[in-house]
């Protein structure tokens, strides 16, 4: 059994690390961080925990929760974990970190995009990208600091990463198109989140600017051994949880011209995907739906091959607070403790 620690435990993601972590048979959440709640019982701002957790929420004094805990899930804004991380806390606890503090590798790239200054850029090179399908080697029980990834990241990634591993598509043409549930946006209350603004609404934001962007790039160019750059468009749409992501690019014909067949697709997912328990690739000609996937930690993923224009589209459905959040930090968490992969996440999609 570990003891945990989650600072932004009233967040959304926070939140739904409490809900998952509470049915985890290795863990014991020992504290509830909490700027904006210190004192208040847990459940009086999530009712929804109304006799299933009686404690308090403690501030965010990494220093001290640091001697008490054996892992801390760091769930909040960028630049949080970065202006107070030192050596001397990575000594004694691992961490988790929810936010892009320790995700891009390039300090100057995150510092564009960000917008902000990175306060410990010397612990980026050491911090494992938390993409369990691509970087579950580097994730040990020696790994200290986990840069858990972004929610459209992560779906953009997986949904489009073997094709570009096995140089199938012309990366250069790559287009990922992606709408989300507005928890993706936080908990705190701004005007362009409320539900006049929301309802009957959908539209783009953040276009050829959304700071999730370098972040895709860089994995897959990792992935393809080749510079990946693409157009990001990330929208809002009127449901609470949940990606979709549709992505386009052309396909690299075969030596006689033609386009690679489904078949050889499909067996290019079913190579890195098949024994992964997380992404589900579906039948030929069932497209990805985020209802498919809500509340659990499942990636759905298909394509369909457009012999008409030789690109191929992509898609992919997760729940963002889930797989794009805290069912991800706690796949992390299993692996640097040696835990089952999948231990405390064999979650049930809801539906309807």
């Amino acid at each position: 059994m570990i003891k945990a620690g989650i600072i932004g435990a009233t967040g959304y993601a926070g939140g739904e690390l409490v809900r998952i972590l509470m049915n985890h048979p290795q863990v014991e959440i020992a504290w509830y961080g909490s700027k904006s709640y210190i004192d208040k019982k847990y459940y009086q701002v999530y009712q929804n925990m109304f006799q299933i957790v009686e404690d308090i929420c403690k501030d965010d004094n990494i220093v001290e929760l640091a001697d008490q805990v054996d892992v801390i899930f760091t769930a909040t804004p960028q630049g949080f974990l970065a202006g107070i991380l030192t050596e001397e806390i990575l000594s004694k606890v691992k961490i988790v970190d929810l936010s892009a503090d320790y995700r891009i590798k390039d300090v100057a790239v995150y510092e564009k995009w960000y917008g902000i200054e990175h306060k410990s850029p010397q612990f980026i090179e050491e911090a494992v990208y938390g993409l369990c399908e691509i970087n579950r080697g580097k994730i040990t029980d020696k790994t200290r600091l986990v840069a858990n990834p972004g929610c459209y990241t992560t779906c953009s990634i997986l949904t489009a990463y073997p094709l570009v591993k096995e140089g199938l598509i012309d990366v250069n043409t790559l287009i990922v198109d992606a709408k989300s549930g507005t928890s993706g946006a936080g908990r705190g209350a701004k005007m362009q989140n409320l539900y006049c603004e929301v309802n009957e609404n959908m539209k783009a934001y953040g276009v050829a600017s959304h700071r999730h962007t370098p972040e895709i790039e860089e994995q897959l160019t990792y992935a393809g051994d080749c510079q990946v750059t693409l157009n990001f468009t990330p929208h809002l749409v009127p449901m609470n949880r949940g990606i979709l992501a549709t992505e386009y690019a052309t396909l690299k014909r075969k030596e006689d011209g033609s386009l690679p067949t489904y078949e050889e697709v499909k067996a290019v997912y079913d190579k890195y995907y098949a024994q992964e328990k997380f992404v589900r690739v579906l039948d030929k000609g069932v497209c990805p739906e985020t209802k498919w996937v809500e509340g659990s930690n499942y990636v759905d993923v298909n394509f369909v091959i457009d012999e008409r224009t030789g690109r191929i589209i992509m898609m992919g459905a997760i729940d963002n607070l889930v797989k794009g959040a805290a069912g991800q930090a706690v796949q992390n968490m299993n692996l640097l403790f040696g835990f089952e992969e999948s231990m405390g996440l064999n979650l049930v999609p809801c539906f309807p």
